[in-house]
């Protein structure tokens, strides 16, 4: 062909396959042809894959595709006039309209249609299927009149449990339909699933107000006087009332054209291909839903997609071929994410699962691996996907990591990412390898996902690929030194995110066995005290006993504030700023006792400073005796809960906010955290405890407490943001809770809340959504996590004075334990004490620190 007689391509079809072809064959520059794309409906192609979304805010426009491709002068477009004969011998189509196309080249991409059960009543007003901008639209018109008509919520049933019928019972639910999903097999998604990831999705499914009836078979649907539908009978005898029906009982391909042109086509439906897209006739191709290959025709549009690649190759003189279909399927449900891979059912001979589950948390996991546990095979994720995108290039290879690290919950993309080859396909929907993606970062110079999306389509359609496309382009932009590794340290390759998830699978308790499975070597001062941290949240236990002692770093290890000149700052908790008349009269013989310089902290503590490490046990008893407790101050954990006096004091006061920063400091004591946690409690607008500088600030106001987060001082300080408002005290409460082991779980070492919430996806709206939307499902298992901090806790210096082992760390010299260090020495000032300066020192006017120091003056 030459542009003077170019080739006469007539696509049958104008859906997201037919539009993807045209895109893909006009994408090879000066290729000399004449395309023709022929649709059914009267608008441009549009995603079928977002189709729930046109009910839940988005037209028909923000639905359509890329109409660049269309506008192209070698494309002509004919909508609403649908091809009704094929004529083979003479090489043309009859349009409904009476035209005639010619072909050299005929495509047929003519999808597929919802399939029909053979029931009374299906066709009685009230009853739909889900297929089309047309069928959701004429759902939703019902759906308004019949709400209006009968003056009350309407009663939806969705029949069929797959995919979209679960998609469908969510935009029931958006139209305010109360919806129950009927499934005829055992579980949802039975052909995704197994026993135990559809038991769990049904809870998930459930506990958002969708009914679910398994093993369950619709026979009938009756309708009320006036001709509407009214019930819905099953084959167990029972029944129900309805007021509205979605049937999503799969598809069946569209290939009445090819049998009535005398295409060779299969019994069970769907014209037959090759591994070219050639159909039985040479001047005919099928791609998509309606093609059938190797005995099946498949209702994705990944697939499809593949197969149009395909075709488009071979139309212009390419030679590739369609691999086989991807049956990788991910479920689009708000809050609820659910993935199946390869294969997932583990029919391969010798086939081994590797299976996490947490019921409670709403997490069903499994790996399927070869019998000698190296190659992946498939998988299913349900109540955390995050892992999908990861995974799903790896079939067929080897996992890279142990399995335990890909089964960690609730993490967006935390897990860790083997080399994928260039063949590797990262995004199925458009049939982009790793290779392609690397080719566009480094010589097309995208240097981000979105420039990526842009050149290589990866990410565009289903979007389950996003996250690790955007790892992809960040592993290559490292190899041009454009970025930092995020590994924990040089023993471990982990992020500190990765590296909790992978502790809390493996259900591991000490260092030892956590470098010997997720690292190497001996460990070092970054990742001992991490581990430390991670090991206090999910195992407890106190921070000296056995080999977490070793972990410690300085402060840590002898639970004070190392100071310049060695020694160490004692600060007992005052819990809300309050203290009595007592504690204070105890906290001053003290001071005065072991002649220690004290200072009211920002926290609103008493700081005593100067105490020697063989001091501090002494020291300690005697405020535990008075009923003091450790304040931390020396831990990546709670510090202090600053509040001001509140309701029961001050004349502007609206709550009792020394009452509530009391409760709360008393429940998160001793909570360790990627970094240090400061809360503040103000009684009203006022704000006078500064509360939307902390990590959790709380005002109160008429309508309740108001919660900030994400706030702090020092080197950059940042304000807090607002999360949520008119809050009552267990609401408050429960909803810090969930920040902070959220926050825990998933920040990077030593990462305040602050950039943590700024680098969140979806910013303060996705954590919204974790937090009292339970987004990811894993509310309870946070509820639960503070339950167990909560009753577990122990001050550990009160710990630590009753075990002689652990008092035997506290000596200056360990052959004269009561000898004090001769090298501290103090000057006096404003009736106090400080360490004297070099200077002071060779000046000789240094009194030498004894048993106890009196102070000159």
């Amino acid at each position: 062909m030459s542009a003077q007689n170019p080739q006469r391509i007539v696509v049958v079809g104008a859906g997201m396959v037919g539009h993807r072809f045209v895109e893909s064959l006009l994408s090879r520059e000066d290729l000399p042809v004449r395309v023709t794309l022929v649709g059914d409906e009267g608008r441009l192609p549009y995603d079928r894959v977002g189709l729930t979304g046109y009910l839940t805010g988005r037209d028909a426009d923000e639905l359509t595709l890329d109409p660049h491709a269309l506008a192209d002068e070698r494309v002509e477009f004919v909508p609403a006039d649908p091809v009704a004969v094929i004529d083979r011998s003479r090489r043309r189509v009859r349009l409904t309209s009476g035209r005639f196309l010619e072909y050299d080249r005929l495509v047929l991409a003519t999808g597929s249609y919802a399939a029909r059960l053979a029931l009374d009543g299906f066709d009685l007003p009230g009853c739909f299927v889900y297929r089309t901008i047309d069928d959701l639209e004429q759902l939703r018109t019902f759906v308004e009149r019949r709400r209006e008509q009968l003056g009350r919520p309407l009663r939806g049933y969705v029949v069929g449990g797959g995919l979209l019928g679960l998609e469908a019972a969510e935009a029931l639910g958006g139209l305010e339909v109360t919806a129950t999903v009927v499934q005829s097999s055992d579980r949802l998604m039975s052909a995704q699933l197994d026993v135990g990831a559809g038991g769990i999705l049904r809870r998930l499914i459930e506990a958002r107000g969708i009914g679910v009836r398994t093993e369950t078979v619709t026979t009938r649907l009756d309708p009320d006087r006036t001709g509407q539908l009214s019930r819905i009978a099953f084959r167990d005898g029972t029944d129900a009332d309805v007021d509205v029906a979605v049937f999503t009982v799969g598809v069946r391909p569209r290939d009445e054209l090819a049998r009535d042109a005398q295409l060779e086509c299969h019994p069970r439906g769907g014209v037959i291909i090759d591994d070219a897209c050639q159909t039985s006739d040479p001047a005919i191709l099928a791609i998509g839903e309606v093609a059938n290959f190797d005995g099946m025709a498949v209702g994705l549009v990944a697939p499809g997609y593949a197969m149009a690649e395909v075709a488009a190759s071979r139309l212009s003189g390419g030679d590739a071929t369609f691999p086989g279909f991807d049956l990788s399927a991910k479920l689009k449900f708000s809050g609820i994410d659910v993935a199946s891979f390869g294969d997932a059912m583990a029919a391969t001979p010798g086939a081994l699962d590797v299976v996490y589950a947490d019921p409670t948390a709403g997490i069903y996991k499994k790996l399927v691996l070869s019998d000698d546990a190296t190659t992946l095979l498939g998988g299913i994720l349900v109540g955390d996907a995050a892992a999908y995108s990861s995974l799903r290039p790896l079939v067929g290879r080897a996992l890279g990591a142990d399995p335990a690290v890909y089964l960690a919950p609730e993490v967006s993309g935390s897990a860790p990412m083997a080399e994928l080859p260039d063949e590797a396909v990262v995004c199925s929907c458009s049939s982009v390898t790793a290779g392609r993606i690397r080719r566009a970062v480094h010589e097309e110079g995208c240097v981000d996902a979105a420039g990526v999306k842009a050149c290589t389509k990866a990410g565009a359609t289903c979007g389950s690929c996003t996250v690790m496309v955007k790892k992809l382009v960040g592993v290559e932009l490292a190899k041009s030194g454009q970025v930092v590794s995020n590994a924990l340290c040089e023993h471990f390759d982990l992020s500190r995110r990765q590296l909790f998830d992978a502790v809390r699978v493996s259900e591991l308790t000490t260092f030892s066995a956590i470098i010997e499975r997720f690292g190497s070597g001996r460990g070092c001062d970054i990742c001992k005290p991490t581990l430390a941290s991670i090991l206090s949240t999910l195992v407890g236990g106190h921070v000296l006993d056995g080999e977490n002692a070793t972990l410690q770093d300085t402060n840590d290890h002898v639970m004070a504030n190392m100071q310049r000149d060695g020694t160490y700052s004692v600060v007992p908790r005052m819990a809300g700023g309050e203290v009595t008349p007592e504690g204070l009269v105890v906290i001053g013989e003290i001071a005065r006792d072991y002649a220690l310089y004290t200072k009211i902290t920002g926290g609103q503590r008493i700081d005593m400073f100067g105490a020697r490490l063989e001091q501090l046990p002494e020291i300690w008893q005697r405020l535990v005796d008075a009923g003091f407790e450790s304040g931390q101050a020396y831990g990546k954990s709670l510090r202090t809960v600053k509040s001001c006096v509140g309701s029961t004091w001050c004349r502007f006061g609206v709550l009792d906010s020394v009452g509530m920063a009391v409760r709360l400091e008393l429940r998160y004591r001793g909570l360790r955290a990627p970094h240090k946690l400061k809360l503040g409690v103000s009684g009203c607008a006022r704000e006078c405890a500064e509360a939307r500088g902390k990590d959790a600030g709380v005002i109160a106001t008429e309508n309740g407490w108001n919660l900030y987060v994400g706030g702090n001082g020092g080197f950059t300080p940042r304000h807090a943001e607002l999360l949520a408002e008119g809050l009552d005290d267990d609401q408050l409460i429960q909803a810090i809770d969930r920040f902070f082991l959220y926050y825990i779980r998933t920040a990077d070492r030593l990462q305040r809340t602050a950039p943590w919430v700024q680098e969140l996806e979806g910013g303060l709206d996705e954590l919204r959504a974790v937090i009292f939307d339970d987004s990811l499902g894993i509310c309870a298992d946070l509820d639960a996590a503070m339950a167990r901090h909560v009753e577990t806790y122990e001050d550990e210096w009160a710990a630590t004075l009753a075990d002689p082992a652990k008092l035997a760390r506290f000596q200056s010299f360990v052959n004269a334990p009561d000898t004090p260090d001769p090298s501290l020495g103090y000057v006096a000032e404003r009736g106090q004490v400080r360490p004297a300066s070099a200077e002071e020192r060779r000046a000789g006017v240094v009194p030498i620190a004894g048993t106890t120091l009196a102070v000159r003056r």
